[in-house]
């Protein structure tokens, strides 16, 4: 997630059928490993991406399959 999210390709931009946006950021496979909130514009959608691009290098990773 961390090296995918510095890829602008990596970004789906989708509109919900009620009108909201959201994205979905994709491996390099294809496969969806990670789903927005709604937006409510295209302009806070593109704020929610700039964030992830911002905080996901520096995000922490807790192995949780132990557990």
């Amino acid at each position: 997630m961390k090296a995918n999210s510095q890829e602008d390709a990596k970004f789906e931009r989708n509109t919900a059928k009620d009108g909201r946006c959201y994205f979905n950021l994709k491996a390099g496979n294809g496969q969806i490993i990670g789903t927005s909130q709604m937006y409510e514009s295209d302009n806070g959608m593109e704020n929610g991406i700039e964030s992830v691009k911002n905080n996901a290098p520096h995000a922490s990773v807790e192995d949780e399959t132990s557990m």
